[in-house]
């Protein structure tokens, strides 16, 4: 079976997460301990958080619902592993009767790919198996962010709008303080056990969904531990005698003997996200985890000595011609990395977990002997890596303000299907479609045809996602057991950062602070700009009210404390 691939926290995983051919959502069972008590602002323009007795009031009863056993349990914080093939005419049912009223619905959401028609029949069979007519407003996920300013700046707002964490930049915020229902009156407390799966996301993704001190989100949860993998070529390695790399030194003089650019071959993409891990650095993409408490003094990650090196690093991998010229271009990995990637052009990049599966299955017949795999992340200095924790939820589904009543338990009908678990009938037709017209079942595995693969993607999941993180794969259990070991191994290493766990709006004064700190990094590794450069950015930052905003969250953290682990 194909990957539930965790949301993305950073870079290439972006646009990447939601184009594996099964996407299903990822979350680490288990609740975040609540903090003490801080008002969130309605507005959204003074921004803060809800939190302790505030948002205990809110969140709904965590009841869970685990269905199949699986093969490699969780460890870490890791996803749990399924090796082997599902009875899949023994599969469970967890929603025994249509809780939609026939009501129609319709969802803005990002999509990376080309949208199947309205009438296929992926949507037709989860309409009818929920009872509510879903229409979709899909919207290219590369763009999305200006579609949705328009949107929510407009007196129309579709019933749904998805909105992914990394778009949630400038006036968004308060938008959706503005723009959204409060979902707590049908979800907080047991009320929530109307939708049993629903019920049985954890506490933890929940407390990502208040906003302006009202439960306003229905989340996609994440997993705990980086969904960034240094994926490798294996077979290559083995024939060339290529050792992985232990420390930031052995990476670049790999890269220096797999170089040949005359015979077209490159050792790499750009690995910046990488870099980040192996030095350190603090996320980046989904506030308010860039910024942590260090002895006693709160930093934001573009302060740091690590994120500097970090760039340099990287900027020295580009610069030595290590890089393939695609990635010099600026040109998207997920666009261009199969095809190069398989044929030996370069030998290593960066990008979501769920392409472990994907390489695998897509080369599996043409090319049998190629071989994936991931490196661990390794400290710079070649010691025991730093790894933060991603939140966990970082997309989100919102009911309009506007939709009535009826839409409003509509809406979370469709949640309670899509977030069915793994060995549920739901789960297999969210993430497979109808068997014979999307897949079709071979020695006890689900594959999927064309027409699933162009039209079962990116859609359903979106509104809500179940809480298991599931690698599942009994087609090629050696992948799934890697996966999830190197999850394992991971998230050994894996801290929490202050802020862990918090939804925070930031004063609307601060929103656009940090918008071109991405830019300008992209611009230092590719030699455009220089390590001085980023300094001086950092200097305006502080003065703009980088120092500001300092003292802003020092006085969240003061109030709230700093979340636990």
């Amino acid at each position: 079976m194909t990957p539930n691939a965790a949301p993305a926290s950073a870079g290439p995983s972006r646009r990447s997460f939601l184009a594996s051919t099964a996407v299903a959502a990822a979350a680490v069972a288990g609740g975040m301990p609540l903090l003490t008590a801080c008002g969130g602002s309605d507005s959204g323009s003074g921004g803060g958080t809800t939190s302790g007795k505030d948002a205990k009031k809110l969140l709904p009863s965590y009841v869970a619902n685990s269905v199949v056993t699986p093969d490699i349990p969780a460890k870490n914080g890791s996803a749990v592993g399924f090796t082997s093939p599902l009875d899949l005419a023994g599969l469970k049912t967890s929603v025994p009767k249509k809780l939609g009223k026939g009501g129609k619905v319709t969802i803005m959401s990002p999509f990376w790919g080309s949208p199947p028609k309205q009438d296929n029949p992926y949507y037709q069979g989860m309409n009818d198996l929920i009872g509510v007519d879903v229409v979709w407003q899909n919207q290219d996920g590369n763009t999305y962010e200006q579609k949705l300013g328009a949107v929510l700046a407009s007196s129309s707002v579709p019933d749904v709008v998805v909105i992914p964490g990394w778009n949630m930049g400038g006036k968004i915020p308060s938008a959706i303080t503005g723009k959204f229902a409060d979902l707590g009156p049908h979800l907080s407390g047991d009320k929530v056990k109307e939708y049993p799966n629903l019920a049985a996301i954890p506490t933890d993704a929940w407390q990502r969904c208040i906003f302006g001190g009202k439960l306003r989100g229905l989340p996609m949860p994440a997993p705990y531990v980086t969904n960034i993998v240094p994926f490798y070529r294996k077979d290559i390695f083995d024939k060339e005698g290529y050792e992985v790399p232990r420390s930031a030194d052995e990476f670049a003089a790999l890269a220096k003997d797999i170089t040949n650019a005359r015979a077209k071959r490159w050792a790499c993409l750009d690995m910046k996200w990488t870099a980040f891990n192996i030095f350190g650095v603090l996320s980046g993409s989904e506030k308010p985890l860039g910024w942590n408490l260090v002895d006693g003094k709160l930093i934001y990650r573009v302060e740091t000595q690590e994120y500097l090196e970090a760039l340099e690093w990287t900027r020295k991998l580009f610069a030595a011609g290590y890089v393939h010229p695609d990635a010099k271009l600026g040109k998207s990995a997920q666009t261009d990395s199969g095809p190069k990637f398989a044929s030996g052009e370069f030998l290593i990049y960066n990008d979501d977990i769920s392409q472990w599966y994907s390489r695998t299955a897509e080369q599996a017949v043409q090319n049998p002997d190629f071989k994936i795999s991931g490196m661990d992340v390794f400290g710079h200095d070649g010691g025991t890596p730093t790894l933060w924790a991603t939140q966990p939820a970082n997309i989100f589904a919102f009911v309009s303000k506007k939709a009535p009543e009826s839409v409003v338990r509509d809406v979370l009908a469709v949640a309670n299907v899509t977030a069915a678990p793994y060995g549920t009938k739901e789960y297999m037709l969210t993430n497979y479609g109808v068997e014979g017209t999307h897949y079709t079942v071979k020695n006890g595995v689900p594959v999927k045809n064309d027409r699933g693969n162009n039209e079962v993607i990116n859609a359903y999941v979106m509104v809500a996602s179940p809480v298991s993180t599931t690698l599942a794969h009994p087609d090629f259990p050696d992948t799934a057991r890697a996966q999830v070991e190197w999850q394992q191994r991971m998230g050994a290493a894996t801290r929490k950062s202050s802020f862990y766990g918090m939804q925070i709006a930031e004063p609307s004064r601060y929103t656009n602070l940090s918008n071109d700190f991405e830019q300008l990094e992209d611009d230092i590794v590719r030699g455009h700009k220089k390590i001085s450069d980023m300094q001086q950015a950092v200097s305006d930052w502080k003065s703009k009210g980088g120092d500001r905003l300092r003292d802003w969250y020092k006085k969240l953290l003061d109030e709230n404390g700093p979340a636990a682990g």
